[in-house]
């Protein structure tokens, strides 16, 4: 299974956001990586560069590699409506994503290891696939062994986000995916227009 497994906070510093979660390295040096640092004279960027930059920085957020991201771009572009939309749409209707949107995981990351691992249910039936999308109406669950895991819990507890697209019970561990978010709900500071321009060349 494919995915990134490069320095997270060098790419934090390249896109100057803590694109992976609270980062104390980013913290303490958030500027560009590199010898010289902020100091390096940085010509102004092409437009290519820019639009680049913009889809690297939502693969990275997502924890998608370039193939699979632009499978979802053509599956997006073929879809009605906004196709820089239905991307992040997309995206954020991913299994593993919405693992983490629930609390479940404390990252994209360790909800994708969660996914692969067998710990999580859709509809009740185990689903081991983190980029499985989901539909509004599918209920999200624990697996029975796997409710008592001390990473599990813990990150349930840390947790204190909320988002209108979906909704997490405590007392089951169960959450729903209420409908798909519309992009003034999602959070992620993402400029979509630019990767369609990208990908349209």
């Amino acid at each position: 299974m494919a995915r990134y497994i490069g320095p997270k906070s060098k790419i934090a510093r390249k896109f100057g956001e803590p694109i992976f979660g609270a980062d104390k390295a980013f913290e303490k040096r958030n500027y560009p990586p590199g010898q010289h640092g902020n100091n390096r004279r940085r010509g102004k960027k092409s437009e290519y560069a820019i639009q680049l930059l913009e889809k690297q920085k939502a693969k990275y957020t997502y924890g998608i590699l370039e193939r699979q991201f632009r499978n979802i771009f053509e599956k997006a572009s073929s879809s009605k409506g906004v196709t820089g939309e239905v991307l992040l749409q997309l995206c954020e209707s991913r299994l593993d994503n919405v693992v983490y949107r629930l609390g479940i995981a404390p990252s994209r990351n360790a909800a994708r290891q969660l996914v692969s691992h067998r710990h999580i249910t859709v509809n009740d039936n185990l689903v081991n696939i983190p980029s499985y999308t989901l539909q509004p109406g599918d209920k999200i669950g624990i697996r029975e062994k796997s409710k008592s895991l001390h990473a599990i819990t813990t990150s349930l507890e840390a947790n204190s986000s909320v988002y209108e697209w979906m909704t997490w019970n405590n007392d089951t561990y169960e959450g729903n995916f209420v409908s798909v978010p519309q992009r003034v709900q999602i959070p992620e500071n993402i400029k979509e227009q630019l990767i369609v321009e990208l990908y349209s060349k």
